[in-house]
């Protein structure tokens, strides 16, 4: 089964550049700009999301309470944190709140690409149990 992929990002310029190098590598993956387009997304799109690369830092609701929700309703999803600043207190509080791992930009995209693999190796391996 294809891995399955939501970016959140208020950077739009990064988000469509993201979405179409991970297209580019065969993965399934879906954009948005905000932590409710994202909750909107999963609610809507229930069993279509695997892992989710979410920005910490966007207006509105921020990506630390978009993680909090995520992991209430869809406690299955692996979520991949990422800030552009680096911070020990963002990487501590998304790992309390149930977050796979954290990246900080810049991000290489093979960084990307092997976090996400590993974030979708373990939720198949937690879904078999």
């Amino acid at each position: 089964m294809a891995m399955r992929l939501l970016v959140v990002d208020d950077e739009e310029d990064f988000l469509r550049s993201i979405v179409m190098r991970i297209e580019l590598r065969g993965i399934e993956v879906h954009g948005v700009t905000s932590g409710t387009a994202a909750l909107e997304y999963l609610q809507e799109h229930q069993d279509a999301v695997d892992v989710v690369l979410l920005d910490i830092k966007m207006p509105g609701m921020d990506g630390i309470e978009t993680l909090r929700r995520i992991k209430e309703s869809h406690p299955s999803i692996e979520v991949i944190v990422v800030t552009g600043h680096a911070s020990q207190e963002f990487a501590r509080l998304g790992r309390e709140l149930g977050a796979f791992d954290h990246l900080v930009k810049p991000i290489r995209l093979e960084t990307i690409l092997e976090r996400i693999a590993a974030a979708s190796r373990h939720n198949s391996s937690s879904d078999s149990r």
